[in-house]
């Protein structure tokens, strides 16, 4: 989109005067200093003070439909419901505030009330990724000390031979499992709260008594590093939290560039509903969509897993406004040739992250969903999801940007060799911010945290320019991973697998770039003296020891040791050059 498409006068403010209006004394979206951890923060003031409160105040929504899952329909009141008998039975397992409760399934409506419930009782919640192996869980289960973990019966089929190896496990619950299971660990999710569309008939209690404080412990959330070993990054309430307030700023902006008033809430208006292709394991999921729909009363609207015809027939049947998670599913929803087939008209926002996107895309989503806005937003695990949004003539004027941060964050870009001295704007050196939602840590990992989060500031490996108004523009990642479809992976991981074959002598990971996935694993490899492998060899080997998305989709084989500087680092540039055929043909 052009500067003629924009509107005239627009805009009407610049963002740091929207912001000011937005956060001035009074409004819902005011600000307060606080002291966090012995740094003074911006914090958002009327923000819920936990997890747990967002609970009770989404009971006032009532008979509304909170979730939708096939044929399963969750409201908000039933959800209220199983998630109070569901605390309860955490509660006489000895969950007590500060254990860990793990959560390893697919979105259902059980993985939400499990989330809830051990909330409610202020245990640190650890969501685990769904597509991990069962060592990678087995190390996410014992790295976090859980003492419960929820799983669904695919997860658990997985994980049966390691249990014994967490010894800090005390109850397992699986859900949906067809099969009688005799582990003395295992009671079903079932037994407790029923089938989602019987929890109308819990009864009506209460849920169990827990003081929560905004800055007590929250979640875990694993995160890959270079070390090749996940790390946890432990949340705070207010962390978590901070995402509700973002997202209602980050709309009402957009507004007020235009020269409009915002919106006022109309408790009248339809209710809004998303659909959440993203898992809630990953904090977009939960905390970017999950936990907002519940503070507002949205309808969230789940798959069994990403198909897109699915998508059109749930946007249509359930008039859902708000959908995207990834570019990968935005290019999906305009490219499929039965789209025409379906009513999407109800469509306002196809929103996405996690992944780097073509600024194409901004304007096929315009086009092709006339009254659809686009958007997009940069944040990692380490932030609690967001930092920056970005939408509306913003996102057209700049759509190679992720936008501004929110109010109550900042952004700098430092010299990335001593990670001190704060570049002009305009130049690109390593990104890093500070806001009320950076983590706290990473779990048990002391000197990992001295690395990351200094003086209240996150180190974030991207490489990065701002300019002068605050927009961000992410350049590149320093932290040697790649990114497809908005899975995190980090090449070190997989290299480290590949080392272990027998028949590598030298092996190097880069991203070979997708359209719709943004990019995709490869691999370049050395064999020994004498030794032999084939490309379907070494990826079945990755594939063995590594979820699916990590494995390598091409490898290519160098006759000689891989190209290095002199200080031994592998050119991993020279090496992306390999793929660049099968790029251009694609």
């Amino acid at each position: 989109m052009t500067e003629a498409a924009l509107p005239a006068g627009w805009p009407a403010m610049s963002i740091a005067q929207a912001h000011a209006m937005l956060t001035a004394a009074g409004s819902p979206a005011e600000m307060e200093t606080v002291d966090i951890r012995g740094i003074p923060t911006r914090t958002w003031k009327n923000l819920p003070p936990s997890i747990r409160s967002i609970v009770e105040l989404s009971r006032a929504h009532g008979d509304a439909i909170f979730m939708v899952y096939e044929d399963e329909r969750v409201s908000f009141e039933t959800f209220y419901r199983a998630t109070s008998a569901f605390a309860r039975d955490l509660a006489a397992q000895g969950v007590t505030k500060g254990d860990r409760v793990a959560i390893i399934m697919r979105n259902l409506p059980e993985w939400v009330v499990a989330f809830y419930a051990a909330a409610s009782l202020g245990a640190i919640i650890t969501p685990l990724n769904a597509w991990w192996t069962g060592p990678e869980l087995e190390y996410g289960l014992t790295d976090s000390g859980t003492k419960v973990a929820i799983m669904d019966s695919e997860r658990y089929q997985r994980m049966t031979e390691h249990l014994h190896n967490c010894p800090d496990l005390v109850r397992v619950y699986v859900s949906r499992s067809t099969d009688e299971i005799a582990h003395p660990l295992v009671k079903t999710v079932e037994s407790v709260i029923g089938l989602p569309n019987d929890y109308g008939k819990l009864p009506d209690q209460a849920l169990p008594v827990c003081d929560i404080q905004p800055d007590d412990d929250a979640t875990i959330f694993y995160t890959s590093g270079t070390t090749g070993r996940p790390k946890g990054a432990l949340a705070t309430q207010r962390g978590v939290n901070s995402n509700i307030m973002a997202s209602a700023v980050a709309g009402a902006r957009a507004f007020l560039r235009r020269g409009e008033a915002p919106p006022q809430p109309d408790p009248s208006a339809p209710q809004r509903a998303s659909l959440i292709s993203v898992p809630f394991f990953h904090v977009t999921g939960c905390f970017a969509v999950l936990n907002p729909s519940l503070a507002s009363g949205a309808k969230l609207v789940m798959m069994h897993k990403w198909d897109v015809i699915r998508a059109f027939e749930l946007i249509q049947r359930e008039k859902i406004q708000l959908a995207g998670g990834v570019p990968t599913i935005a290019w999906q929803l305009i490219e499929h040739p039965l789209r025409a087939n379906y009513d999407l008209s109800s469509l306002e926002s196809v929103s996405y992250g996690g992944a780097p996107s073509a600024p194409e895309l901004v304007r096929k989503i315009k086009e092709t969903f006339p009254k659809s806005a686009p958007g997009n937003g940069w944040g990692m695990t380490e932030t609690c999801a967001t930092v920056t949004t970005h939408g509306g003539e913003d996102y057209a004027n700049r759509p190679d940007s992720c936008g501004p941060a929110v109010p109550v964050s900042d952004l700098e870009i430092r010299d990335a060799a001593d990670g001190v001295t704060v570049l002009p704007p305009n130049a690109v050196g390593e990104l890093w911010a500070r806001g009320p939602q950076v983590v706290k840590c990473y779990w048990n990992k002391p000197e990992a945290t001295a690395q990351t989060f200094v003086d209240g500031w996150v180190r974030t490996g991207d490489l990065a320019r701002v300019d002068e108004e605050g927009f961000c523009f992410i350049i590149d990642r320093a932290k040697d991973m790649l990114i497809r479809g908005g899975e995190n992976i980090y090449c070190i991981e997989v290299e480290t697998v590949l080392y272990d074959h027998p028949a590598i002598m030298d092996a190097a990971v880069v991203g070979i770039p997708h359209r719709t996935l943004g990019e995709e694993p490869g691999a370049v490899v050395t064999l020994k003296p004498g030794a032999s492998a084939t490309e379907a060899e070494l990826r079945a080997h990755v594939a063995e020891r590594l979820a699916a998305f990590k494995v390598p989709v091409q490898v290519k084989f160098w006759h000689e040791t891989l190209p290095r500087n002199p200080n031994g680092k592998i050119l991993k540039n020279e090496l992306k050059k390999l793929f660049e055929d099968e790029v251009a043909k694609a």
